[in-house]
């Protein structure tokens, strides 16, 4: 599967999320596993849905070969998600998705802050995120935290080869041991440090 399809999948998969966060739970403090490496804050579920919201902003600039200062460093800066966080996150999970759908040249150059890569490598760093992170807060706000197959097996495709370096770098905790026949889902969770169960 390509990863710009991979990506969709996995951007719509957290859409999908965060269509069902009650009101009241904006709020909530989330567990300190989200929170940030250089922080020991913990965040609330608005933090954590906003950084998502500015990461995806971002996407079809990324897409279009732009660097942030040709796009404007400041352009995404504030509350992304204002009064309607719901329908603010759909409108730019809607615009990366379809920036992913048009991109006819994985090779592209991305400028992301922290280097430049190809377009496929970029999709690598991004497509874990979301899918991962669409499976931990279902798991945290009660909803059901089933990734579609596809999703899945591309995640899986894309992960599976560079989890030890992810893990080297600090992207990813230790590795928690799963069954060699255990379903795919819980494989992908086990090799990226998240429990299963």
């Amino acid at each position: 599967m390509k990863e710009q399809a991979v990506f969709v999948l996995a951007d719509r998969a957290l859409d999908h999320v965060v269509q069902q966060i009650g009101d009241s739970q904006w709020a909530m403090d989330m567990p300190a596993t989200f929170a940030r490496r250089d922080t020991s804050t913990v965040p609330t579920l608005r933090t954590i849905i906003s950084y998502h919201a500015y990461d995806d902003a971002w996407v079809p600039d990324m897409l279009a070969g732009r660097t942030m200062d040709e796009a404007g460093k400041e352009k995404f800066k504030g509350d992304l998600l204002g009064d309607d966080p719901k329908a603010a996150f759909a409108h730019i999970v809607a615009r990366a998705c379809a920036a992913a759908e048009q991109l006819n040249d994985p090779e592209r150059t991305v400028h992301c802050s922290f280097g430049d890569y190809p377009a496929r490598e970029y999709f690598w760093q991004i497509n874990g995120f979301r899918g991962l992170r669409a499976w931990e807060i279902a798991k945290v706000i009660g909803v059901d935290p089933t990734l579609p197959d596809d999703l899945v097996q591309g995640l899986w495709d894309e992960l599976s080869p560079i989890a030890d370096w992810m893990r080297s770098i600090g992207v990813f905790p230790p590795a928690i041991a799963v069954p060699d026949d255990a379903p795919l889902i819980q494989r992908l969770l086990g090799i990226t440090g998240r429990d299963p169960r």
